[in-house]
């Protein structure tokens, strides 16, 4: 079977290997699609945390199964699945107290351990989500809105507040659409009027601001002086991630969603007289997955696919989609090629 391995960052290649066997507790799957998101991105530049090379990418999988035995969830060979691709321990801390998206040893698909750019698979079966009602469009998106479920659910959203996002990414749509459907007011913030205005279009966003245009001002206009009383950073830019304080109310959230290597720097007064809350967000569980799950019919997956390739073209068009100009929001890569 055909597989990609990042082989150091910046190089990608196009190899073959033996099928793999799966073993009691696993099924093996067939990768139908692939979507490519920031951590797959970070890896192929080389600014990627908790990385080494050389490693097949990807996470985002929409699959079906190929062979499985008896499990609790009624998968059936020929079913198809999202795949949950956190592989948690079960026994560290975390872990009993329901973090397994946070366990001590915690190996991520792609990340970790090899991920899904290969024809095929072999997965532990807890991992496998039922899809049979899912395009492979959006089982291929699940994973990332997941993200963004699990950050919501953090910083327990509440109707009627408003709700900054910085980063127009992927995650950050995602958190955009999470918090309006649990009745947030939502203020998106990008330094790309593109993906704003895909934000205000698509999402239906009704707040929209250009960082670089007195985002501050704007926020206090918009709020009615208040600011947010939760900022979200989906984008894991030093400048955003220090600078979200500034946008976030007096008793506000403030949750880091997007992830940067470097060392974080607060003014201790500013950020001690907001009695702001401060807070990680990692990955997600079982149950974010399935909440995505059941609200997929109100988010808009065709437009937020921009870029779709054969993976026998993916090497040739990655660095392209390095670059937000080109229009890319979600790029996915096909590995079942035919039916």
């Amino acid at each position: 079977m055909k597989y990609i391995v990042c082989e150091k960052p910046g190089e990608f290649i196009l190899k073959e290997k033996k099928a793999p066997t799966r073993k009691k507790d696993e099924a093996l799957l067939q990768i139908n699609k692939v979507g490519i998101c920031g951590t797959d991105l970070h890896a192929y530049g080389g600014n990627q945390a908790f990385f080494k090379y050389p490693r097949i990418l990807g996470h985002e999988l929409a699959s079906e199964v190929l062979e499985i035995g008896e499990n609790s969830r009624g998968i059936e060979a020929g079913d198809k699945v999202v795949v949950m691709p956190y592989v948690s321990c079960g026994a560290c801390i975390a872990c009993k107290n329901g973090k397994t998206n946070c366990c001590t040893n915690i190996k991520v698909l792609g990340v970790h351990k090899d991920g899904g750019m290969q024809e095929q698979i072999t997965v532990p079966v807890d991992l496998l989500l039922p899809a049979n009602d899912l395009s492979n469009d959006q089982m291929a998106i699940v994973e990332p809105l997941a993200i963004g479920a699990h950050a919501v659910r953090r910083a327990s959203v509440k109707s009627g507040e408003y709700v900054v996002v910085i980063g127009c990414g992927p995650i950050g749509i995602g958190i955009m659409k999470l918090a309006q459907i649990e009745g947030a007011k939502v203020i998106a913030i990008d330094m790309n009027d593109q993906r704003l205005e895909y934000a205000k279009k698509e999402i239906g966003i009704d707040y929209t601001v250009n960082v670089e245009n007195n985002p501050i001002e704007q926020i206090l206009e918009i709020t009615n002086g208040d600011l947010a009383t939760v900022v979200f950073d989906a984008s894991g830019h030093k400048g955003a991630l220090e600078s979200g304080p500034n946008y976030m109310s007096h008793g506000g959230r403030f949750v880091l969603v997007g992830l940067s290597k470097g060392d974080l720097t607060y003014n201790h007064p500013a950020v001690h007289s907001k009695e702001m809350t401060l807070m990680c967000s990692r990955n997600a569980t079982i149950e974010d997955f399935e909440h995505v799950i059941s609200i997929l019919n109100q988010f808009p997956t065709e437009s937020f696919i921009t870029h779709n390739v054969p993976f026998t073209e993916m090497i040739s068009h990655f660095d392209s989609w390095l670059n937000p100009e080109t229009g890319v929001i979600k790029a996915t890569v096909d590995f079942k090629l035919h039916s």
